[in-house]
């Protein structure tokens, strides 16, 4: 069975429809890749910390799928929603904020390579 991380980078910030084409493609894959009982991570990283405060309102258009894939939600980079401000707004919707990996000039990130280590594929969006 494939392994699978998608780590979504996009910024909703950015305000256009290629950054939220993105961020649904990705959602799109984890839910496709679940449906077929796959393991697959889905991880917020850089300005894509930003995007799960948005997706946590009922109007958002993505809000659906994203609650359909949530469960498979690995964690959202701590060292990433502090650079990007979107530390308190991450805390407020229940997802793990990760800053297990020490890098200088951080407090810590989430640790893309552990998910190569352990023989995932990682696609970008």
């Amino acid at each position: 069975m494939s392994k699978t991380a998608i780590i979504i980078y996009s910024d909703p910030k950015s305000g256009s429809e290629e950054a939220l084409g993105r961020l649904f493609n990705g959602l799109f894959l984890a839910y496709e890749l679940r449906e077929k009982k796959r393991d697959v991570a889905l991880i917020f990283q850089g300005a894509g910390t930003r995007w799960p405060a948005d997706l946590a309102r009922a109007d958002h258009p993505a809000h659906g799928l994203y609650e359909a894939v949530k469960d498979v939600v690995a964690g959202v980079c701590g060292g990433c929603a502090d650079v990007f401000g979107a530390t308190e707004d991450v805390r407020k919707t229940g997802l793990k904020l990760d800053y297990e990996k020490a890098i200088p000039g951080t407090p810590g990130v989430l640790d893309v390579s552990s998910y190569i280590d352990q023989g995932y594929s990682v696609i970008n969006f």
